[in-house]
């Protein structure tokens, strides 16, 4: 297909459905027709309700039994340790049953819960959240540390971190310290953590399923403004982490200019830096060549979500290594 014909193409379908045309113009340029339509059509879905079970505050068994007598339909997510599929059809929401007052489980995105899962933080780690409201995130890694050592969760907007706090109390996490500012300047707290989770702020293109208005809202211009951020964030958490550690980047974006293309320029960058390999089954692999762009080859080691394959929504997840001894 010619430069032209997908441009008119583009347009063709963009109008029929309601996109702007310059995204699905990316869309057929990095999937092809069919995988294009299939997103489409993927994306006026549900995504599925999904939970994270909290043993801080009870034991799960408990938990999963106290919801199945409520007519809650649960079913395991295999890669992750206390991820649900949870179906509450009859009730109000998930999060106006007692059991998630009291903090027993936790409302969250299935590619939010594998980011924690991904970073494997451990007990006695110092471990960074560098945008951490509303909190889902900064919670999860407390309960994987089992309360023990240090999260530092990072927000710069005040009116977050409102509900960062409150679900840090309501989760029952007491290795969490709060602190609001910019995580672009994060170097000067002069710590070295062991761990650092960036699931950066992005253009939320990945998030079509769950908000339409997204289909219409952002242009070029704004993934570019979104990816110059995302740079900077994740070129200051790879200089405070500490040399053995890792890192974790993560956007919600579909966008290789915030995701692949983020990495394959702190990989230029930072030597040290490597892409390690995710040690889970989902997803499918990062892209090596979006759009006929060369990037490192390491990149097919980071993964990615994907409504029309995965029914979720979009998003990408890469784990680096800081090369060095500690």
């Amino acid at each position: 297909m010619s430069r032209k014909e997908l441009r008119q193409k583009a347009k063709t379908i963009a109008k029929e459905h309601e996109y702007l045309p310059y995204m699905i113009e990316r869309y057929l340029s990095l999937w092809g027709e069919e995988a294009t339509m299939q997103f489409i059509e993927a994306c006026e879905q549900p995504i599925r309700t999904s939970i994270r079970m909290n043993p801080l505050r009870a034991e799960p068994e408990k938990v999963i039994e106290r919801l199945k007598k409520k007519g809650v339909k649960l079913e395991k997510i295999p890669w992750l340790v206390h991820g649900y599929y949870a179906d509450f059809e009859g009730h109000s929401t998930p999060g106006a049953f007692l059991e998630h007052m009291l903090g027993y489980y936790y409302v969250q995105g299935v590619p939010s819960m594998t980011t924690v899962e991904v970073l494997d933080p451990q007990p006695e780690e110092t471990v960074f959240d560098l945008a951490a409201a509303p909190g889902g995130k900064t919670t999860h890694i407390a309960q994987q540390m089992q309360n023990s050592g240090k999260v530092i969760a990072i927000e710069m907007d005040r009116r977050r971190i409102a509900s960062l706090e409150s679900n840090i109390l309501r989760c029952g996490v007491t290795n969490a310290i709060v602190l609001r500012g910019d995580a672009k300047k994060v170097e000067k707290l002069g710590l070295k953590p062991d761990k650092i989770l960036l699931d950066a702020p992005c253009s939320g293109e990945g998030l079509i399923p769950l908000d339409p208005t997204r289909k219409s809202s952002k242009s070029m211009a704004d993934i570019r403004f979104c990816a110059t951020r995302e740079d900077e964030l994740l070129d200051a958490a790879v200089n405070i982490l500490a040399p053995g550690g890792t890192i974790v980047y993560s956007t919600c974006s579909i966008a290789p200019e915030e995701n692949e293309y983020i990495v394959d320029d702190i990989l230029k960058r930072h030597p040290e830096l490597k892409v390690a390999p995710i040690p889970l089954e989902f997803g499918i692999p990062g892209y090596s060549e979006p759009f006929g762009v060369h990037l490192d080859e390491s990149l097919k080691m980071a993964k990615r979500f994907l409504p029309h394959l995965h029914g979720a929504e979009g998003f990408f997840i890469c784990k680096m290594i800081k090369e060095g001894s500690t």
